[in-house]
C-alpha cells in the first residue's frame, strides 16, 4: 500500500456521494471511475491510479461488481484500515509554520466542534492559502488541489488527517463523524 491509495479511495467515495453529474473540462463524466479520469481530479499520473487501483483490490480495499466490472470502494474495510492502522502506517507530525489549507480539527469539519487552548492550527502547505499554521505532510502532495476542488473529499482527508495527527479527542470525534459520513 501507498499513501496515495488511501487518497485515491476517497476520492472514489467523494464522487459517489456528490449528487450533481457534471461534466469534466475536457468533456468526459465527472463522476467516471476511469484512470484518466481519476488523475485529472487527484493530481495523480494515471499510470499510478492504476497501480493504486490494482493494490486496493488486491488487499481488499477495493472490489469489481460482477455485474459490470465497475468499482467499487469496501468502506468497511477502509473504514478499519483508517481507525486502528493508518496512524502507524502513515503517520504525520506538526512541523514548521507556513501558508497553507486547514486540515484535521482545523479544518471547517471539525473546527466548530472542537474547542482548542492553542491557537495552533494544522495545514498543508498550499502558496494561495491565507492560513498560518504548523505544516502537515498530507497523504500525497496534491492532497490540497484536489481538497480545494471537492468539499467532501476535504471532509474526508481531514478527518483522516485528525486521526493521523490528533490527540484521543480528535481522533474519537474523527472516528464518530466518518463512519457517519461513510454511511450517508
Amino acid at each position: 500500500m501507498k499513501s496515495q491509495d488511501i487518497f485515491i479511495l476517497l476520492k472514489i467515495i467523494s464522487m459517489g456521494k456528490s449528487s450533481s453529474n457534471q461534466v469534466g473540462e475536457r468533456g468526459d463524466d465527472a463522476g467516471s471511475l476511469s484512470a484518466r479520469n481519476l488523475a485529472l481530479l487527484t493530481g495523480v499520473g494515471k499510470t499510478e491510479v492504476n497501480a493504486s487501483i490494482n493494490r486496493s483490490l488486491d488487499v481488499g480495499l477495493a472490489k469489481r461488481s460482477r455485474k459490470d466490472n465497475g468499482l467499487s470502494v469496501n468502506n468497511k474495510s477502509l473504514f478499519e484500515f483508517i481507525v486502528y492502522g493508518i496512524k502507524y502506517v502513515f503517520p504525520a507530525r506538526p512541523a514548521e509554520l507556513v501558508r497553507g489549507m486547514p486540515t484535521a480539527h482545523g479544518a471547517p469539519v471539525l473546527a466548530k466542534q472542537l474547542m482548542s487552548g492553542s491557537d495552533s492550527v494544522l495545514v498543508w502547505s498550499h502558496a494561495t492559502a491565507s492560513v498560518m499554521g504548523q505544516s502537515v505532510k498530507p497523504l500525497y502532495e496534491t492532497v490540497p488541489m484536489a481538497a480545494a476542488s471537492d468539499s467532501k473529499l476535504y471532509e474526508f482527508l481531514a478527518l483522516v488527517d485528525a486521526i493521523r495527527v490528533g490527540g484521543a479527542r480528535e481522533s474519537n470525534l474523527a472516528v464518530k463523524l466518518l463512519d457517519k459520513a461513510f454511511k450517508e
